[in-house]
């Protein structure tokens, strides 16, 4: 009895206070996770895949072509109306390369319509990159670029962000922060003198999960475990 009124107050908790936590494990649920394409659709491919997974059998295929119509994503709509944590555990097959390109998107209100806050890379390092004024985070100077990091290929890869409701942003690979992805308010960052020109602090209204190419680069990510929070998460 302890135990249903429990579980019947958690579901009724403001989502700012829960989380959405998901590993495919009974198979792909497309009404809690929709593909998105913004504006066009033109090649990208979302599947179940149950040859690799992080934990258990199952994960989610992106194979995205190039070409911005050539983008897919993933993802939900159910984000805390606070901070906002994100952690996923990736796969990508292919390594970043000079070109730009996004493998989270996020449609974000501070922006504006149809504006995202996107995540992916560019001079092979990892980078944010924000839609409305395609600022950087780093800067894409060579200091800039020696405090991101490489995305790893052919092996599960911890990736979890953070975006505070005061501008805050913080990344971590694998648990180790990642300096380049850093901006926090108040707080000067020689590598983030483009990011933090704007006064803009996100407000992310879903995450999604997939590939978007701004060239002809293509690859193909799994995606598994999941979690969108108000806290912390971590890799455990």
């Amino acid at each position: 009895m302890l135990r249903q009124t429990a579980l019947l107050a958690l579901a009724f908790l403001p989502f700012s206070l829960g989380q959405v936590s998901e590993g495919f494990e009974s198979g792909w649920d497309q009404t809690a996770w929709p593909t998105y394409a913004a504006d066009c659709n033109q090649g990208g491919k979302v599947s179940l895949d149950t040859t690799t997974a992080h934990t258990g059998k199952n994960s989610i295929k992106v194979e995205g072509a190039g070409g911005y119509c050539g983008h897919i994503f993933v993802g939900t709509t159910k984000v805390p109306s606070g901070d906002v944590y994100v952690r996923t555990w990736l796969k990508a097959s292919k390594a970043l390369t000079d070109s730009h390109v996004s493998f989270i998107t996020m449609p974000d209100s501070a922006q504006g319509a149809k504006k995202h806050l996107r995540i992916g890379g560019q001079s092979k390092i990892l980078m944010y990159n924000r839609e409305s004024d395609d600022a950087t985070l780093p800067d894409l100077s060579p200091k800039g670029i020696a405090a991101s990091t490489a995305l790893p290929t052919g092996a599960w890869q911890c990736f979890e962000y953070h975006l505070g409701t005061d501008g805050t942003v913080e990344t971590w690979l694998n648990n180790k922060t990642i300096d380049g992805l850093t901006a926090k308010a108040g707080v000067a960052n020689a590598n983030a003198a483009q990011w933090q020109k704007s006064t803009i602090k996100p407000k992310i209204t879903a995450v999604y999960f997939g590939w978007e190419s701004y060239g002809g680069d293509t690859n193909t990510f799994n995606y598994d475990d999941i979690v969108v929070s108000s806290s912390r998460i971590g890799c455990a």
